[in-house]
């Protein structure tokens, strides 16, 4: 796909290794207290041995490394490897022991930026973006689907837009779309939603502060007019520096309430990741997915076939009564917020370490 060249793609890892599997006894199974016995072979099967729940509460991603099931990991980011401001403790070096298990790594996330945006922020927050064998966000899906035209959806569409983006965090360029960008919704073929914070001026460049009860109002009219949605950043929520803030989906799950027609461009829906397949050509079942959202990371892995590990302190951490990073979920709470969300993880961890 050529949509999915240049800036998202870098070399893939070559030969993956292959390491028996054994773990040592110096690890045991979360909420099991039994050490694991030295030189058990260790499988999916083994590692679900103390819960019946579906899912296996771990103390970190090493015991999922070591299971040499999956040839490819597709990890979020916010919530997962850092919460926008600075990496959570242990994240950059769980990051590179996992890429020195032979493994390959994407990076998949519903950032509403560019790829290219988003290595610059991993680099500047410490990570090596070279670790990773593609970076793929929602905002660069949305930005190459513009750009192509070639789906049929995305055909039809004028080239008229309300924007509405950001203020405080920077607003995000349309530059060589071809759009043109409009203040009057009687003007706009359609609506294109970066952010939550701003409304994109004519000129391309400036932008105007608004609420979320202004846009909300805007989205009313909108619905009237039956004109389309783009989400090019379908979360709800994103945590900022353990403060939950609102993002585009909010907007797009009230769009949708209000009878209003939605292009979801990332997670969970099936685009991003038949993208991913572009760039990995794995097997779905060689794949795990690690994400903060349930109703993101892992109702998205588990539509498309791919196992999936569950970040529960990233956005979920107050439901799951988690008071300090790194301290593992509540049980209970672990157990009525999945079943709340009708979806279950194949493996949950407290953080995303070793």
């Amino acid at each position: 796909m050529a949509m999915m060249q240049a800036s998202v793609l870098s070399q893939h890892f070559g030969s993956y290794l292959r390491l028996p599997r054994f773990v040592s006894s110096s690890h045991s199974l979360a909420g099991s207290g039994q050490p694991w016995k030295r030189q058990v072979r260790l499988t999916k099967a083994s590692l679900r041995m103390d819960e019946t729940l579906g899912y296996c509460v771990l103390s970190g991603i090493r015991q999922v490394a070591d299971l040499h099931e999956y040839k490819v990991w597709l990890l979020d980011q916010f919530g997962v490897l850092h919460d926008g401001k600075k990496p959570y403790p242990g994240a950059v070096e769980a990051l590179e022991m996992l890429a020195k298990s032979g493994v390959e790594l994407v990076l998949l996330s519903n950032s509403s930026r560019r790829s290219e945006v988003t290595t610059e922020k991993l680099a500047s927050l410490g990570f090596d973006p070279s670790i990773f064998s593609g970076i793929l966000t929602s905002g660069e899906l949305t930005h190459r689907y513009l750009e192509s035209r070639q789906d049929p959806w995305f055909s039809a569409l004028g080239q008229r837009c309300i924007h509405i983006t950001w203020s405080a965090r920077g607003s995000i360029s349309l530059e060589g779309l071809g759009l043109e960008i409009v203040e009057d919704l009687e003007q706009a073929d359609f609506i294109l939603a970066h952010g939550t914070e701003a409304l994109g001026k004519r000129d391309g460049y400036n932008v105007e502060p608004v609420s979320l009860e202004k846009l909300e109002l805007l989205l009313q009219i909108a619905s009237m007019r039956h004109i389309p949605m783009i989400i090019a950043n379908p979360d709800l929520v994103t945590v900022e520096t353990r403060v939950l803030r609102t993002m585009p989906g909010t907007l797009g799950m009230k769009y949708e309430q209000m009878g209003g027609e939605v292009r979801w461009m990332g997670k969970p829906d099936p685009i991003i990741y038949r993208a991913v397949e572009e760039i990995t050509s794995v097997d779905a079942a060689l794949t795990v997915a690690v994400g903060d959202s349930l109703h993101h990371d892992i109702r998205g892995a588990s539509s498309s076939g791919i196992d999936s590990v569950f970040v529960a302190g990233g956005i979920h951490a107050q439901e799951l009564l988690i008071d300090e990073i790194g301290a593992p979920p509540n049980k209970q709470a672990l157990l009525s917020l999945i079943h709340n969300e009708g979806i279950c993880p194949s493996y949950v961890i407290p953080t995303f370490s070793w």
